[in-house]
């Protein structure tokens, strides 16, 4: 999103809504090609043919190529975000994500975007997924640290 709107609601709201990212004017043309760099590194990765397989956790199914998501048989509907933090940290499963750590794997440049971001994208993403968002099964809380995606 390239807008005049800096309020930190307006940021959130966009990225809540599936922006990639959220420029603010007036910007520095090398801040803007910093940023579309960013987006395309993170891009690369999951075009199709990657050869990124299916993972599948009980009954939670993630298709990479196809960004899709189903619980129990049922498809999901994830914004690109959304998706790309619940693909980040299924692929690596255990491993506790600090927010700084998926700020910089999922979204790129850490020091534009407020880290509470990962935070909300987490919420939502749990709401979409987990039986019980309030007691998570496969996206939980390192107090202290980060998150961590549960098998």
């Amino acid at each position: 999103m390239l807008t005049a709107r800096r309020e930190e609601q307006d940021r959130i709201a966009g990225l809540e809504m599936g922006a990639d990212d959220y420029v603010v004017k007036p910007f520095s043309p090398q801040e803007l090609v910093s940023r579309a760099r960013a987006v395309l590194r993170r891009t690369r990765g999951s075009a199709p043919g990657s050869g990124d397989q299916p993972l599948v956790y009980g009954d939670l199914r993630i298709e990479p190529q196809a960004r899709l998501v189903e619980v129990a048989g049922q498809e999901r509907a994830l914004t690109a975000k959304e998706f790309d933090l619940l693909w980040t940290m299924a692929r690596h499963p255990r491993q506790v994500f600090s927010r700084d750590q998926l700020l910089d794997l999922v979204w790129g440049l850490t020091e534009y975007i407020d880290p509470s971001t990962v935070t909300v994208h987490v919420r939502r993403v749990r709401a979409k997924i987990e039986a019980d968002p309030a007691h998570p099964a496969h996206i939980t809380t390192v107090w202290g640290v980060g998150y961590r995606f549960e098998t």
